[in-house]
């Protein structure tokens, strides 16, 4: 993202009530965008195509794949966030009744990666996870008990691709992380879940445990921008590594804080920007 498309996005009020939707919705038109970077970066390196038929876990409001889509792909996207999946519906299937029995429409499904499977459909030749692990202990089980449904989907020889945060002093949102897991612990013990650093192999350690086969990895910069305060607010809410802050404290004192901890990384335009790094690692199916 430029620091033009930052400057005319259009806002957001963080003071308005949180009506059901508005999170997906603030996700879908906040905070999707910043990984665009990487979605064109795997996407450049696997030339993906029309011969592509690819499989997205966690596809979210569908920003990953409308651009796969765009390059001529079939896409197909699973998500358990029924008003994410909603957006991308929007999004990929303007046309009222759309759905996967027409042929060459994108195929959105609720649920675990087994929905999107039929014995008359071949095996899919891509499966991707673009959310990112390493920003919470325990992210890794997570990412290992998804592929363990969803690799098996993916023609022998065929091609995962597993994404993660970078290096923790190349990514400036990792210090406003931290906060979620603060504000969530209070003064108890750190939970299990927290906030910890990503380690430099942990897309490596989660496919080996998998059994698959890395052969190529990259680094994408994906820094977070945003018009104002209350846009950033409202774009790190929405993507649900607060959640736990907000139940043991309240919306309004997280909001307040993680606006405290957002303002070295506001400029002198009102807008608000953090560098990142992102990981991706290029598997194969054995």
């Amino acid at each position: 993202m430029t620091p033009t498309l930052v400057r005319h996005y259009r806002q957001a009020d963080a003071s308005a009530p949180v009506e059901p939707g508005t999170r997906a919705r603030d996700w879908a038109e906040i905070q999707e965008r910043m990984l665009a970077p990487l979605y064109e970066a795997v996407y450049e390196r696997l030339e993906i195509g029309a011969g592509t038929r690819m499989l997205s876990l966690g596809c979210g409001s569908g920003l990953a794949l409308l651009i796969a889509a765009a390059r001529g792909a079939q896409v197909t996207g699973v998500d358990t966030d029924r008003e994410r999946l909603a957006l991308a519906r929007e999004r990929l299937l303007p046309e009222a009744g759309a759905d996967r029995d027409r042929d060459g429409l994108p195929v959105l499904l609720d649920g675990d990666p087994s929905v999107a499977v039929r014995p008359e459909d071949p095996p899919y030749s891509l499966l991707t996870v673009f959310t990112p692990i390493g920003c919470s202990a325990g992210d890794s089980e997570g990412l290992k008990r998804t592929l363990e449904s969803g690799v098996p989907l993916v023609g022998r020889g065929g091609t995962v691709v597993l994404t993660g945060w970078g290096p923790p002093e190349r990514c400036a949102t990792s210090a406003v992380l931290r906060l979620a897991t603060r504000l969530a612990d209070g003064a108890s013990a750190p939970r299990a879940g927290g906030w910890r650093p990503a380690r430099r192999d942990d897309l490596e350690e989660v496919a080996f445990r998998s059994g698959l086969n890395p052969n190529g990895s990259g680094r994408v910069a994906c820094p977070f921008g945003y018009a104002d305060m209350d846009s950033a607010v409202r774009g790190l809410l929405s993507t649900r590594l607060f959640d736990a802050a907000v139940r043991a404290t309240d919306r309004a004192q997280v909001e307040k804080e993680l606006a405290e901890a957002l303002h070295p990384h506001r400029r002198r335009d009102g807008t608000v920007w953090m560098p990142n790094v992102f990981r991706y690692l290029v598997c194969t199916t054995p």
